[in-house]
């Protein structure tokens, strides 16, 4: 990289004076505009008033808002002067928005009108500032509290720079300290993975304070003087579409969920639904493939070089689609606890099933490797690694050791060309009946390639291994539930799915039962489903 940063300070002087005049984001309709310049001129406005206000460096500021311009603005109007922000998810209920200030002490609040219904007046009194981060006005403010004390801070490498709570899957939440190290390697780290410059146009569909979206989709290319846009509405496949067509995006951060269910609602129904299309996927496969990936890039925009998939396993068929395609997917793999990345595999790099090697500045290995299957919990060591968890000495000592190596908690095997392949958590590693582990996100992603099934979950109750099964829309009537045709299509359609799956799967890995979901799973910021909560029922 040209440039190497030791803070977000250091990364916010550098980019907002080398790219002044530059656009450094905007919404898709063009409206928060701003250059490099206004960004800074606006986020040293805003810090001056955080000042005013007593708010001084290492104080803790929450953001909860939508994506916009201005998230970013108070992002770095906290971190660049030395102070902590503590992002929080808009998907968050009011008791937990009121859990996480509370326990993170923060004395100031960015929130977006949407979001201020979630803070209670007891949440209210305790803040000393709430700032509206639609128009930066005052939504509260204390007279008494404008004493102009508030003192700014060049901050250290090893300082806080943000403190993001996470829950995860397991419905137990720790407030990760990220450093403004951790940030800037990760920035590196992407550079190395994929070179974007300040001719690239990064499109934002993903949750800002979720820390993917946050350090790659954000802080990366505000080091490099690139444009990202940010959607006003939620990204559906219609708004998506129209907008791929005028941003033309460069770059894209995604989850798998959002390419499997563009895959399996727009892709396989078009090549089924053309009896040319159907002849090419059985007779030249590979052609098929290419005519559809010109297809699909077109859809993008045309220009797009780099759309990373995290956050969980991409579904090996949507895979094996989008390498046939020559679609420029990159998978990378991370975690909160890391900034996020760990490993990364750039366009055309790729191996299918694989997340690819350790970034640039990271040390992976595998501990506690089982010689017969080869895997063993991935453990991750670098400038990339969180401090620990906020007030949570004893959680941090059960995954941090003393010389630096942080537990995942995955699972994976590693190849010849150091690239791992993830099997699952450790945690939701089933022991059959005979001593065998049993990985249930193996098992989902066969029940997930049925036709009509969305999402899927296994568990095991009364040591039985059951799947939970959310269909498609329109695939079943709800409206006809109860009704005699209703339950004996329910039931025929449970029974072909225990054969489908027991038919591919180990004889210890068979499912006993299938449950049928009528509302959604409840998933994380990155759409993964909360398994906790279905494993308690």
């Amino acid at each position: 990289m040209r440039h190497e940063f030791r803070t977000l300070s250091d990364l916010y002087d550098y980019a907002s004076s080398k790219y002044a005049k530059r656009t450094a984001a905007s919404f898709t309709d063009g409206k928060q505009k701003y250059t490099y310049a206004q960004f800074r001129e606006t986020c040293d406005n805003l810090s001056r008033i955080l000042s005013n206000f007593g708010i001084s460096a290492f104080d803790k500021v929450g953001i909860l808002s939508e994506n916009m311009p201005h998230w970013s603005i108070a992002f770095f109007a906290c971190t660049a002067y030395g102070r902590v922000a503590v992002p929080m998810l808009n998907e968050l209920s009011s008791s937990e928005v009121e859990t996480i200030l509370e326990h993170s002490e923060a004395k100031a609040l960015f929130i977006s009108r949407r979001q201020l219904k979630k803070i209670s007046d007891k949440a209210m009194e305790r803040l000393s500032l709430v700032i509206d981060i639609e128009d930066f006005s005052f939504i509260k403010h204390e007279d008494d509290a404008f004493t102009c004390d508030g003192r700014m801070a060049t901050p250290n490498p090893m300082d806080m720079a943000a403190l993001i709570y996470t829950s995860g899957t397991t419905g137990s939440p720790k407030g990760v300290m990220l450093s403004h190290r951790n940030f800037c390697t990760t920035v590196l780290d992407s550079w190395y993975a994929q070179h974007e410059t300040r001719h690239s146009v990064f499109l934002s569909v993903l949750p800002m304070a979720h820390t993917y979206e946050l350090t790659i989709g954000m802080l990366y290319p505000f080091s490099v003087g690139a444009h990202v846009c940010y959607l006003r509405r939620v990204p559906t496949p219609t708004i998506l579409k129209e907008t791929l067509k005028t941003i033309r995006p460069t770059t894209m951060l995604s989850v798998p969920l959002i390419i499997e269910k563009m895959y399996k609602s727009s892709i396989v129904p078009t090549v089924r639904g053309s009896r040319f299309l159907s002849f090419l996927q059985e007779h030249v496969p590979g052609v098929l493939a290419w005519l559809v990936g010109m297809k699909l890039r077109k859809i993008f925009g045309g220009r797009i070089h780099f759309f990373g998939i995290g956050g969980a396993k991409l579904d090996p068929e949507v895979e094996t689609f989008l390498h046939r395609a020559g679609f420029p997917y990159a998978i990378g793999y991370g975690l909160t606890e890391t900034a996020p990345l760990v490993c990364a595999a750039s366009p055309y790099k790729t191996r299918i099933g694989t997340t690819g090697p350790a970034t640039h500045c990271s040390q992976v290995r595998l501990e506690n490797v089982n010689p017969e299957t080869g895997l063993g919990e991935i453990t991750v060591k670098g400038p990339n690694v969180m401090l620990g968890y906020y007030k949570d000495y004893e959680r941090t000592q059960a995954v941090l050791s003393q010389d630096g190596w942080f537990r995942t908690g995955d699972l994976a095997a590693i190849d010849a060309k150091g690239r791992f392949s993830i099997r699952g958590r450790l945690r939701n590693m089933i022991v059959g009946a005979s001593g065998e582990n049993i990985y249930p996100e193996e098992i989902e992603h066969v029940i997930n390639t049925f036709e009509g099934i969305g999402e899927s979950l296994v568990i095991q109750r009364d040591g039985r291994l059951i799947a939970l099964v959310k269909f498609d829309e329109n695939v079943l009537d709800w409206d006809l539930e109860g009704q005699d045709k209703f339950i004996e299509d329910l039931e025929k359609r449970r029974q072909a799915i225990l054969d489908f799956v027991n038919a591919k799967v180990s004889r210890f890995s068979k499912i006993k039962d299938v449950e049928i979901q009528k509302e959604p799973f409840s998933k994380t910021a990155t759409q993964k489903i909360k398994r906790f909560l279905y494993e308690k029922k």
